[in-house]
């Protein structure tokens, strides 16, 4: 095309070009050139432009093009359906394994939400390399706005991974009683970025998952029993055998009291000013732990004065000298 081939600038041209303004006076000197034309030789140099325009050779480049064009769009279209079919096929996989083994509903779906939007992103950037994008710079974005994204949530990703690892190894669960960070209650739920307790007052307290997981749980429903203990102070002088026979035989005969992993232990503990302090330890369902606890402290209080164990109360003997030397 003469016309379009002379308003277009060679490689040459474009390559000798200092600046723009050279390029810009070229095309008014042809634009100056195509004014000068008459009618009838403007009207032939169009047509002939468009004949050429129109010619089988560029019609034929143009439908090559948009035939690979269109076989690429279809090999993109097919590799998504493909890809899209296998995330979905292991994200069931990854289920039925979960629930084989009984992984914490919070932990597999938040491992399910990360497998889906990997996987996902990575079936978009094949099916765009494969209608012949460049996707490094894609991928660069990606790592970029990760990283970006990594410093702003900073503290919200390190309670995320330790709600992952709470999850994972289960120090505890729902329903235990834990102490931890200062606080001691029964734990309600755990989420992914915290966990929920509620305490013997019915306050919910709700602690992040990242101190949680760094930090000492303290767990008193992880263990089938707990050792229950008491100090209970008698006065000096008193029959220590027979305050510990008085106390196995208050203990005697509740099912809540067992024999293993150890029966019932009563011995001195300590030899305090005024008082003698004897410790009581006895084995019991970590559920009878607290009824136990509170039953056996009022049956001491009310049965060791019965048979003469006496509990002390704080004292101090003060003498006075009578006869002090004179100064």
């Amino acid at each position: 095309m003469r016309i379009l081939q002379t308003l277009t600038p060679s490689a040459a041209d474009t390559a000798a070009a200092d600046s723009l303004e050279k390029f810009s006076s070229k095309i008014s000197s042809e634009i100056d050139s195509l004014a000068q034309m008459k009618p009838e030789e403007f009207i032939s140099a169009i047509t002939e432009d468009t004949s050429r325009l129109f010619s089988q050779e560029t019609l034929d480049y143009l439908i090559d093009g948009l035939v690979s064009f269109g076989l690429k769009i279809l090999a993109a279209l097919a590799i998504y359906a493909i890809g899209a079919w296998i995330i979905k096929k292991c994200k069931h996989i990854v289920r039925k394994i979960f629930e084989k083994r009984k992984t914490e509903k919070s932990l597999a779906s938040f491992i399910m939400s990360v497998i889906s939007i990997t996987m996902t992103i990575i079936l978009i950037v094949i099916t765009i390399s494969t209608l012949g994008i460049n996707t490094t710079s894609v991928a660069a974005l990606l790592a970029s706005g990760g990283v970006a994204i990594g410093f702003a949530m900073s503290g919200t990703l390190q309670n995320l991974a330790g709600g992952v690892m709470i999850l994972a190894f289960k120090p505890f669960k729902n329903g235990d009683y834990i102490e931890a960070q200062g606080y001691a209650g029964t734990v309600d739920s755990i989420d992914i970025f915290n966990t929920k307790i509620t305490t013997p007052d019915n306050k919910m307290i709700m602690i992040p998952n990242g101190i949680l997981s760094n930090g000492t749980i303290n767990n008193y429903s992880k263990q089938d029993f707990r050792r229950v203990d008491w100090i209970i102070g008698i006065e000096y002088g008193s029959d220590f055998e027979k305050a510990s026979e008085t106390v196995q035989s208050i203990l005697s005969g509740d099912p809540r009291i067992l024999s293993e992993p150890a029966k019932p232990f009563v011995g001195i503990e300590t030899l305090n000013a005024s008082s003698v302090d004897v410790v009581v330890k006895v084995w019991v369902k970590t559920s009878d732990y607290w009824d136990v606890y509170y039953d056996y402290n009022a049956l001491f209080y009310k049965k060791l004065p019965e048979h003469g164990i006496n509990f002390p109360f704080p004292q101090m003997d003060v003498w006075f000298r009578n006869n002090l030397p004179k100064a």
